[in-house]
């Protein structure tokens, strides 16, 4: 069947469709994008669905993103995406705005017991009976003109998308509606909060071997290299690669030849950014002991795996309860929070990234499992 195409390339036309979408119940969104040595997503298309056209908006030729930006705000239109959080970084850029009431088809399809983290094509042959092209997945989305397949790839992506919804959505109980739009709120909000150069020392692989001496210098590392990415719009492991950071700050090199020997460190880094690196290790070596970091916690100990195993059935057990994917249930790195909060005898608390629907169904019933596991 052929799709209704109809191309956007001016602010004033964005204008009129945006005020015509905001008239309907839900609109399907996606985006294509290249990212191939840039730390930030370049947009070569924005796709919006109404269930019997797509529209093609072409991101080079638009300058005035506001319609669009209070089309993604406006609470009475329902947006629909699938595995999204790229495309909100997109919107983010292009619009300074991110998609509210967002539902990911992803996410309902786990909610629905039909699979967890399923690719689109998968979950649209799935659900519609309806084989995707997967020719165009990486093709040059800035090049114009566009394609033919390129064009019909975009198109049908976004109308299946529609479809897909509609499928979908007479499925969901209301509660498990709710607990779809809460995980897409939950999604936005992450993409909202502000990421602290500064802070990024915390996420760093084996921090928690490193005196808070070391941790001062890797504190001022992670710092430089993730600035210096979004400066130089390139990716994080352009700049400084993730495995040459706990070496640096373990080991602290003086000169040029030593950093060299760093593990995984990058010919290109040393010769670009090795003296700024030395400056900068000898710099932050030098920080007062006032002003190191504290320790990083410790992960748990091989013991607790027995508990973590008790935790999780939790969620598996509440899972095939409501007919859901068991790995939506609870996210291991809360279990794993939760187990540090009390480890090895207690007492627990919930931690704070367990809220919403899930503390709510199964808060209790961890507490409880904990308790008489420590009896």
């Amino acid at each position: 069947m052929a799709i209704d195409i109809i191309w956007i390339r001016d602010d004033a036309s964005l204008a009129k469709h945006c005020a015509e979408w905001r008239r309907l119940p839900f609109v399907a969104l996606d985006t294509e994008f290249m990212r191939v040595d840039t730390f930030y997503p370049k947009a070569g298309l924005v796709q919006v669905g109404d269930s019997e056209r797509a529209f093609l908006i072409d991101p080079l030729l638009i300058g005035d993103w506001s319609p669009f930006a209070e089309l993604l705000e406006d609470h009475a239109v329902l947006k629909v995406l699938h595995a999204c959080s790229e495309d909100l970084e997109v919107f983010m850029r292009l619009t300074g705005a991110l998609p509210q009431p967002l539902l990911d088809t992803q996410l309902a399809a786990g909610y629905l017991g039909i699979g967890y983290s399923m690719g689109y094509s998968r979950l649209v042959q799935a659900v519609l009976g309806i084989e995707l092209p997967k020719d165009e997945t990486r093709s040059d989305w800035l090049q114009r003109p566009l394609t033919e397949m390129q064009v019909r790839y975009a198109a049908e992506d976004v109308q299946h998308l529609a479809e897909l919804y509609a499928a979908l959505e007479p499925r969901l109980t209301d509660p498990k509606r709710a607990w779809v739009l809460e995980d897409g709120a939950e999604l936005v909000a992450n993409l909202r909060r502000e990421v602290i150069p500064e802070e990024l020392y915390r996420e760093a692989k084996l921090g928690w071997k490193l005196t808070r001496a070391q941790l001062a210098v890797l504190r001022e590392l992670c710092a430089w290299r993730e600035t210096e990415a979004r400066l130089r719009d390139q990716p994080r492991n352009r700049i400084l690669r993730e495995h040459s950071l706990w070496p640096l700050a373990r080991f602290q090199p003086d000169n040029l030849v030593a950093l060299a020997r760093i593990d995984d460190m990058h010919p290109r880094t040393v010769r670009q950014d090795g003296n700024t690196l030395l400056k900068l290790i000898r710099e932050a070596a030098e920080t007062p002991p006032e002003q190191w970091p504290e320790k990083l916690p410790e992960p748990l100990p091989p013991e607790a795996s027995p508990l973590l195993k008790q935790l999780r059935a939790v969620g598996q057990a509440e899972a095939e309860r409501l007919g859901m994917a068991p790995e939506l249930m609870l996210r291991k790195k809360h279990l794993e929070a939760l187990l540090k909060t009390g480890f090895p005898d207690g007492p627990y608390s919930l931690p704070e990234g367990l809220r919403g629907w899930r503390r709510e169904l199964m808060g209790q019933a961890l507490l409880d499992t904990l308790a008489t596991a420590g009896q």
